[in-house]
């Protein structure tokens, strides 16, 4: 079968992008982005080509950008150029020149198709032509809809480097099955070609393009497996490539199996209450394998996974215990482990006023009803307070609680109590216990609020007027 029908059948077969719709077709001058534009020119793919210019290799940027810039006007297409500081950018954002390039490219290339979206809304042609470059057909141009996909001239060999350098680095299988044909909005079209095919293809159907001396320094990782690991495995094991190749698509496979156990496993694990996620100690402990279902349960909430060992500890804690990433906690508190976010908003005092009839702070919405001396029928709801309004002097202080409060807990019988140990008592996860909130009057609490408000300010008698005080709670997403 010829290269083109392959290419035809690779993007037919894994269902890349329809036919009709315009590429963004990400060329550096090299063969295998050449041979990229003259298979979706060959097969009647309408196409832009965008072309970085990282100003790394002086003179020869600015040979590349000028030989891409001339295939464009053989294709008829429009031509995008970007011109970065990259030494500059890689330096403020303490990036290494590859990672700093590869984010420069990137998102440009995925801001040209989020304007291009927006365009379309817009039925406007093309914005991204460059006004000092050449047009080469300005009447097709304001006909031609802008580019929805972006594709790279990745090939095989590419894949089989990415998945050894991906190994050595340890990013566990999701690096293993290397590179995806489809990613999101970014097309990989070339991944089922050996390099070799590529070169063969251009010499035989006589395309020219440029060479990047950059392709030959070692101090590159990638071209560093490519000159030295993969020649010398080769050694040992001649068809080393064609080998890890078939291999990709094994952990391919591998991996969606894996992630279809774990989710099995997080779906009999994780309880949502609310904003946190309540799993049972004992019921983790019998799952198996543990390290990887503990290390998928902690991954999105930013935990690394040099801090699984820190969670299996944890597991075996005493209640109280935590381990903390930059945007979450994990509490072990009696038996469950608790991932609850970490409390980043001000705990600044709040005074209420007389006349304040809403209260809005971390939990919610504190109502006011005005006292009133109509005969009440006591409500017990934990999120309504009565209040005997005679007992009541302004202004009132909304706080956080701390530690050394103490208040007489409703019920019993005018007994102090710390407010710490009735925290205890009630059961409360240290997540919980951090956002506990008092309403307070001259150093006294007068309502832990959501819980029980304070002996010394209960209604005594159907003639005391009432000041009823309602949480109304955030609703959890």
């Amino acid at each position: 079968m010829h290269l083109q029908d392959r290419f035809i059948q690779f993007i037919q077969r894994n269902n890349l992008f329809p036919a009709d719709h315009t590429l963004l077709l990400a060329v550096s001058g090299g063969v295998d982005s050449v041979v990229l534009c003259e298979l979706c020119y060959r097969a009647n793919f309408a196409f832009a080509i965008a072309h970085c210019n990282f100003r790394l290799r002086d003179e020869e940027s600015e040979r590349d950008k000028t030989f891409v810039c001339e295939l464009a006007k053989r294709y008829g297409v429009d031509f995008l150029l970007k011109e970065f500081d990259t030494k500059e950018y890689a330096s403020e954002n303490k990036l290494s020149i590859q990672e700093g390039a590869r984010k420069l490219r990137y998102d440009w290339f995925h801001e040209i198709i989020d304007q291009s979206d927006h365009s379309k809304k817009r039925n406007s042609s093309s914005p991204f032509q460059d006004p000092r470059l050449p047009n080469p057909d300005s009447e097709l141009r304001t006909r031609r809809p802008s580019p929805r996909w972006i594709l790279t001239a990745h090939h095989a060999d590419d894949n089989v480097e990415t998945m050894l350098m991906n190994y050595f680095r340890g990013t566990g299988i999701k690096g293993l099955r290397g590179i995806l044909p489809k990613q999101g909005k970014l097309i990989h079209p070339l991944l089922s070609f050996r390099k070799a095919e590529l070169v063969q293809f251009a010499t035989d159907n006589n395309l020219r393009w440029v060479e990047d001396s950059s392709n030959e320094s070692e101090k590159y990782s990638r071209n560093y497996f490519r000159k030295n690991i993969i020649p010398f495995i080769r050694n040992i094991y001649p068809d080393v490539e064609q080998n890890l190749l078939n291999n990709l698509q094994r952990f391919g496979d591998i991996e969606m199996l894996y992630h279809q156990s774990i989710d099995a496993h997080l779906k009999k694990l994780l309880e949502y209450k609310g904003n946190e996620i309540h799993i049972a100690i004992l019921k983790l402990k019998k799952s198996e394998p543990l390290f990887s279902i503990v290390h998928e349960i902690i991954k999105p909430y930013n935990f690394s996974t040099g801090q699984v060992q820190e969670l299996m500890k944890l597991i075996e804690s005493e209640t109280g215990k935590y381990v903390q990433s930059s945007t979450h906690r994990i509490i072990n508190n009696r038996n469950w482990l608790i991932i609850t976010p970490v409390i980043t908003t001000s705990s600044e005092n709040i005074l209420i006023e007389e006349s304040d009839a809403n209260i809005k702070f971390e939990l919610g919405n504190l109502r006011f009803q005005k006292p009133t001396t109509i005969n009440h029928e006591l409500q017990t709801a934990k999120n309504i307070a009565l209040l005997n309004a005679q007992e009541i002097t302004y202004p009132l202080l909304l706080r956080k609680w701390r530690a050394g409060d103490y208040f007489y807990p409703l019920g019993m019988n005018k007994k102090k109590k710390k407010l710490a140990r009735f925290l205890i008592d009630h059961k409360l996860s240290k997540s919980q216990k951090e956002n506990v909130w008092v309403v307070e009057m001259n150093k006294k609490i007068v309502w832990v609020v959501g819980m029980r408000i304070d002996e010394r300010f209960k209604v005594a008698s159907e003639s005391n007027p009432v000041l009823s005080i309602t949480l109304e709670r955030l609703q959890s997403g």
